[in-house]
């Protein structure tokens, strides 16, 4: 298995079947000796909403707040990625 330049792979489809993994899953990994074990995290809807509405009070308390010095948002989108 190869990992793109942003640290990214393919989990084996056998693999995703075995775990019930689908878009929008969470998985963890956990250092195992010289390697690492992936597991699928169950997320239940009540940590969901809470997730959500933490999320949306950080937002909203920061709207309009940022100050991009000139920078377009692609710029800024680059800069976040690099």
């Amino acid at each position: 298995m190869r990992v793109t330049e942003k640290g990214q792979v393919t989990i084996p489809k056998n693999v995703r079947r075995h775990l019930d993994i689908r878009p929008g899953s969470e998985v963890e990994f956990t250092f195992a000796g010289d390697g690492a074990l992936l597991r699928k995290v169950e997320v239940s809807s009540e940590e969901r909403s809470r997730e959500v509405r933490e999320l949306l009070d950080h937002i909203r308390k920061h709207k309009g707040s940022m100050n991009l010095a000139g920078m377009t948002s692609d710029e800024f989108y680059k800069m976040l990625r690099d």
